[in-house]
């Protein structure tokens, strides 16, 4: 029987031109490159240019999804955006991309689940599809996050970076089982409990303030790494498939420490892992489709492959969607 899939046709990805060393990162605060290495494996990570917008961003990387795919970008009937940096308060980002890109029909939208919100994002994209509610989404992940940082609090400046990275996204047809092209399987998830684990202390109801990245670090991390494999474990359950079936884990790049944990606790072996923490630092919602895109430029991720990605953020949110390259 015939069913609807979602079958990823193009990716893209940008990272702003200026790259901040952590040996750049002492001569701002209060730390070392041993010591940001061996607590979270970043080395280094991209921050926009004054003036450079989370919307310029997007758009780059969006145009090279779009070229990837092959489309023409009047095909683009919905674009879907995972940020938690936008332009503005309002308008969405999506539509200032929707405008550039010359588009004038569909829905354009931002998703706002902090680092799953690519995750987010694609989900719905999926749902989208399988409904008949759109027949080609782009997808983006895209921030500024540097624009949030307290940058006298080196337990969380030295994390963070900025990009975007997006995919084309078409309606396919598949029969209904794991060998099909597509989205296989999504799974989202959050608990509003944890939220002063992880937040940022302003906002326009708030404080009237953009306000900053709070953290508290050794709890993110032991709810991340049993949160992540939860959910993981939730779509190979839902798909009847094992560990040893997947060709590639894309997980969130927030720590090396917390991908390591992951994999192990899964049976995932580290060769399968697509890790770029240590360049891009964490990118928030940018992350996933940021790794994803170098994954498949450089030739890890060909066609055929089974690509599980992943991704846990502030609120507390977390999902996991199983793909079909």
């Amino acid at each position: 029987m015939s069913i609807i899939r979602s079958v990823v046709a193009g990716c893209g990805s940008y990272l702003p031109e200026r790259r901040v060393t952590n040996e750049d990162m002492t001569k701002i605060v209060d730390t070392t490159d041993d010591w940001i290495v061996e607590r979270t494996g970043i080395h280094a990570r991209h921050i926009a240019a004054d003036g450079e917008l989370t919307s310029d961003l997007a758009l780059k990387a969006a145009r090279a999804a779009i070229e990837d795919a092959g489309i023409d970008v009047q095909e683009i009937d919905t674009i879907i955006m995972g940020t938690t940096t936008p332009d503005n308060t309002f308008p969405a980002t999506a539509v200032t991309v929707q405008a550039q890109l010359g588009l004038h029909h569909g829905a354009a939208f931002d998703v706002q689940a902090v680092c799953s919100g690519f995750v987010y994002a694609l989900t719905i994209a999926d749902t989208f599809i399988r409904c008949g509610q759109a027949k080609t989404v782009l997808v983006i992940g895209a921030e500024t996050f540097s624009r949030l940082l307290d940058w006298t609090d080196r337990t969380t400046c030295v994390l963070f970076g900025d990009g975007a990275g997006a995919v084309v996204v078409k309606a396919g047809e598949g029969e209904g089982t794991n060998a099909d092209r597509g989205i296989l399987t999504a799974h989202l998830h959050s608990d509003g409990r944890f939220k002063e684990k992880l937040y940022v202390d302003g906002g326009p109801s708030s404080t009237q303030t953009t306000g900053h990245v709070r953290m508290e670090g050794r709890e993110v991390f032991r709810h991340a790494v049993v949160n992540i494999a939860d959910t993981i474990k939730e779509a190979l359950v839902a798909t009847g498939l094992s560990a040893t079936d997947i060709d590639w884990f894309v997980p969130h790049q927030a720590n090396k420490r917390i991908l390591d944990g992951t994999a192990k606790r899964i049976g995932l072996p580290p060769e399968k892992v697509v890790i770029t923490v240590g360049e891009h630092g964490n990118t928030s919602a940018a992350s996933v489709p940021l790794a994803l895109d170098g994954a498949v430029k450089d030739g890890r991720i060909k066609r055929g492959d089974l690509v599980l990605l992943e991704a846990m953020g502030g609120g507390f949110t977390w999902g996991s969607v199983l793909v079909r390259w």
